[in-house]
Protein backbone atom coordinates (compact mmCIF):
# COMPACT_ATOMS: atom_id res chain seq x y z
CA UNK A 1 0.00 0.00 0.00
CA UNK A 2 1.41 3.74 -1.07
CA UNK A 3 1.57 6.21 1.46
CA UNK A 4 0.95 9.82 0.55
CA UNK A 5 4.15 11.02 -0.15
CA UNK A 6 4.90 8.03 -2.19
CA UNK A 7 1.56 8.63 -4.00
CA UNK A 8 1.96 12.46 -4.30
CA UNK A 9 5.87 11.30 -5.70
CA UNK A 10 4.32 8.90 -8.01
CA UNK A 11 1.90 11.54 -9.56
CA UNK A 12 4.99 14.40 -9.45
CA UNK A 13 2.79 16.81 -7.95
CA UNK A 14 3.51 20.52 -8.10
CA UNK A 15 5.78 20.97 -4.39
CA UNK A 16 4.27 23.75 -1.85
CA UNK A 17 7.68 23.97 -0.45
CA UNK A 18 9.86 25.86 -3.31
CA UNK A 19 11.28 29.04 -2.63
CA UNK A 20 11.08 31.71 -4.50
CA UNK A 21 14.70 31.68 -5.56
CA UNK A 22 14.07 27.94 -6.86
CA UNK A 23 11.23 29.29 -9.05
CA UNK A 24 13.64 31.48 -10.34
CA UNK A 25 15.90 28.79 -11.29
CA UNK A 26 13.57 26.85 -12.83
CA UNK A 27 12.67 29.63 -14.92
CA UNK A 28 16.37 30.25 -16.35
CA UNK A 29 16.56 26.15 -16.52
CA UNK A 30 13.54 26.67 -18.85
CA UNK A 31 15.53 29.40 -20.76
CA UNK A 32 18.24 26.71 -21.51
CA UNK A 33 20.92 28.53 -19.35
CA UNK A 34 23.63 26.64 -17.76
CA UNK A 35 24.31 26.12 -14.23
CA UNK A 36 27.33 29.04 -14.51
CA UNK A 37 25.40 31.51 -16.82
CA UNK A 38 22.46 30.81 -14.24
CA UNK A 39 25.18 31.88 -11.36
CA UNK A 40 25.85 34.72 -13.41
CA UNK A 41 22.86 35.85 -13.80
CA UNK A 42 21.47 35.34 -10.28
CA UNK A 43 25.09 37.03 -8.87
CA UNK A 44 25.46 33.33 -6.74
CA UNK A 45 28.15 30.68 -7.05
CA UNK A 46 27.76 28.09 -9.43
CA UNK A 47 27.61 26.15 -6.18
CA UNK A 48 24.54 27.43 -4.92
CA UNK A 49 23.27 26.88 -8.66
CA UNK A 50 23.96 23.34 -8.44
CA UNK A 51 23.08 23.20 -4.94
CA UNK A 52 18.87 24.64 -6.02
CA UNK A 53 18.98 22.44 -9.06
CA UNK A 54 19.53 19.26 -6.98
CA UNK A 55 17.20 20.48 -4.31
CA UNK A 56 14.29 21.20 -7.19
CA UNK A 57 14.81 18.06 -8.50
CA UNK A 58 14.17 15.99 -5.23
CA UNK A 59 11.13 18.57 -4.59
CA UNK A 60 9.79 18.13 -7.88
CA UNK A 61 10.52 14.20 -8.26
CA UNK A 62 12.39 14.81 -11.89
CA UNK A 63 15.62 13.17 -12.54
CA UNK A 64 17.30 15.51 -14.86
CA UNK A 65 16.84 19.25 -16.42
CA UNK A 66 14.48 18.03 -19.42
CA UNK A 67 12.46 16.21 -16.81
CA UNK A 68 12.09 19.26 -14.38
CA UNK A 69 11.36 21.85 -17.48
CA UNK A 70 8.14 19.07 -18.17
CA UNK A 71 7.16 19.45 -15.25
CA UNK A 72 7.38 23.05 -14.65
CA UNK A 73 5.18 23.48 -18.14
CA UNK A 74 2.59 20.55 -16.44
CA UNK A 75 2.03 22.30 -13.65
CA UNK A 76 1.94 25.60 -15.12
CA UNK A 77 5.51 27.32 -13.58
CA UNK A 78 6.98 28.53 -16.69
CA UNK A 79 4.84 29.41 -20.55
CA UNK A 80 6.98 28.69 -23.64
CA UNK A 81 6.05 31.25 -26.39
CA UNK A 82 2.46 32.14 -25.00
CA UNK A 83 1.11 28.73 -25.10
CA UNK A 84 1.11 27.65 -21.17
CA UNK A 85 1.29 31.19 -19.62
CA UNK A 86 0.82 30.75 -16.23
CA UNK A 87 1.77 33.67 -12.62
CA UNK A 88 4.95 32.33 -11.03
CA UNK A 89 3.99 34.37 -7.44
CA UNK A 90 2.29 38.06 -9.25
CA UNK A 91 4.66 37.92 -12.15
CA UNK A 92 3.15 36.89 -15.24
CA UNK A 93 6.02 34.54 -17.05
CA UNK A 94 6.42 33.83 -20.57
CA UNK A 95 9.26 32.24 -21.95
CA UNK A 96 10.52 32.58 -25.73
CA UNK A 97 12.18 29.50 -27.66
CA UNK A 98 14.96 31.50 -29.05
CA UNK A 99 17.39 31.98 -25.90
CA UNK A 100 20.37 33.67 -26.79
CA UNK A 101 22.04 33.28 -23.52
CA UNK A 102 21.91 36.95 -22.19
CA UNK A 103 19.36 38.01 -20.11
CA UNK A 104 18.97 41.83 -18.81
CA UNK A 105 16.17 44.41 -17.62
CA UNK A 106 13.10 43.12 -16.72
CA UNK A 107 14.55 39.34 -16.94
CA UNK A 108 15.50 39.95 -20.50
CA UNK A 109 15.23 38.89 -24.06
CA UNK A 110 14.00 35.12 -23.84
CA UNK A 111 12.03 35.86 -20.57
CA UNK A 112 9.23 38.90 -20.48
CA UNK A 113 7.79 39.02 -17.53
CA UNK A 114 4.28 40.91 -17.08
CA UNK A 115 0.85 41.49 -15.24
CA UNK A 116 -2.02 39.01 -15.69
CA UNK A 117 -2.84 35.29 -16.12
CA UNK A 118 -3.41 33.72 -19.31
CA UNK A 119 -5.60 30.68 -19.86
CA UNK A 120 -3.98 27.30 -20.25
Amino acid sequence: MLDTDQLNKSQNKPSTNLSERELQVIELVATGMTNQEISVQLEISKRTVDNHISNILNKTSTDNRVALVRWALQWGKVCIDEVNCCLIGDRHISLNSDHNGSLGGSLGNSLSVGEGLQSV
